[in-house]
């Protein structure tokens, strides 16, 4: 544990402040802005197809110029975009907008590595306890994301252009703190060293299924409920102020445990942790379905946060087991390819279903990721159990 990984860990929490602005004006600005109700969530979806879209793309950047360079070119392209957005909303602009979060998508999907540099940044004992760390940087964007897009909602004459200019100014902070980080520097390529084994070999491993399924379904039911939030509470009369406060205790939910996670995984195990996250997703599924209640909201996204924290660093702590030092970069743009993947689809659903179906039904379909998630964790276990030698 070194001063790498709480610089790392304030990188997290900035990465964080962006996405929880994002969540709490994108869906409000996209339905005050787009020419059809459902379509609310398209810039929320945009900044996640544009993560999914980066990922070979910023997996080449690692390669090339070391997780420094690439983070700073992340922030970089954050810092253009966010300009871009306060553009497109000062000009009414709905299709430039959602072109402006695609865009960030690059920033999103270079953000989603620190925690897996954080495993490289300590010794390998302390690995669940770097990741975790790092993760518990997140309480940064907690405390500023929902406070920042409150304050800044009303800075400018067109509400919230103020909010995507002080995301600019968030990304050139974040730059300055990258450029302190040392990194372990990029291996020079030999010929002849080690290539490692084919993705395609990497993927059919049991244990790099299950930590993908538990990153994608995890962030996915968490982003179905959290990006619909926002809409679901305007519809229910209750003001955006009471919509901040949820998502920043969701948000504290989300990364609170960063600080104890790591110290569990190593105590319980990985997959232990990782069934405690789904059984908490089905306890917040139960508290949003009985009420409409700012306290139904507070509670359900709360607990949300928390299972997404326990099934996200376990997962990566989990993927660490599925490939070699030389194979970590597609790997690693394997499983966030995924993740965006799912987030997208539940992204553009959360809107579309919150407008049309309603939060009760929104609700009731994320109980189907987990269910998946649960019976993946199961299905691991059981492989694991099968592998270990019988007793002599």
């Amino acid at each position: 544990m070194n001063r790498n990984l709480y610089l790392l860990a304030v990188c997290q929490g900035l990465f964080l402040t962006n996405n929880v602005v994002f969540i709490a004006i994108n869906g409000l600005i996209g339905l005050s802005m787009a020419p059809l109700g459902w379509m609310a969530t398209l810039p929320v979806m945009g900044y996640v197809v544009g993560g999914a879209l980066s990922t070979p793309l910023v997996a080449r950047s690692q390669q090339a110029w070391g997780r420094k360079g690439s983070f700073q070119m992340g922030l970089a392209v954050g810092l253009f975009s966010a300009l871009l957005c306060a553009w497109a909303v000062a000009q009414h602009q709905f299709w430039l907008l959602v072109a402006g979060t695609v865009i960030a998508g690059y920033y999103s999907a270079n953000g989603q590595l620190y925690r897996f540099a954080a495993a490289e940044l300590a010794a390998p004992a302390y690995r669940e306890k770097a990741i975790s760390l790092v993760m518990a940087g997140g309480l940064i964007g907690a405390v500023i994301g929902p406070n920042l897009a409150t304050r800044t909602k009303n800075l400018m004459a067109v509400p919230f252009a103020g909010a995507y200019v002080s995301l600019a100014i968030v990304a050139v902070i974040c730059m300055l703190i990258v450029s302190r980080l040392q990194f372990p520097p990029v291996p020079a390529k030999v010929a002849g060293s080690p290539a490692g084994r084919p993705l395609s070999v990497i993927m059919r491993q049991p244990v790099f299924i299950v930590s993908t399924v538990g990153a994608a379904l995890g962030y996915g039911v968490m982003n179905l409920l959290m990006a619909a939030t926002p809409l679901a509470m305007q519809i229910c009369n209750l003001p955006f102020e009471d919509a901040a406060l949820v998502l920043e205790w969701h948000v504290i939910g989300m990364f609170a445990p960063g600080f104890f996670t790591g110290h569990l995984i190593r105590r319980f195990g990985t997959l232990q942790i990782m069934a405690v996250g789904v059984l908490l997703n089905a306890v917040c599924i139960a508290v949003a379905l009985s009420g409409v209640e700012l306290q139904q909201f507070l509670v359900a996204l709360f607990l949300l946060g928390v299972g997404w924290n326990f099934l996200f660093t376990g997962s990566t702590t989990l993927s660490l087991q599925a490939y070699r030092p030389e194979e970590k970069d597609r790997a690693q743009a394997a499983i966030n390819f995924c993740v965006f993947a799912v987030m997208a689809m539940t992204s553009f659903a959360s809107g579309a279903l919150v407008t049309t179906q309603g939060w009760r039904f929104l609700n009731i379909g994320s109980i189907v990721p987990v269910v998946l998630t649960a019976a993946a964790l199961a299905w691991l276990a059981l492989h694991l159990h099968r592998r270990q030698p019988a007793p002599v």
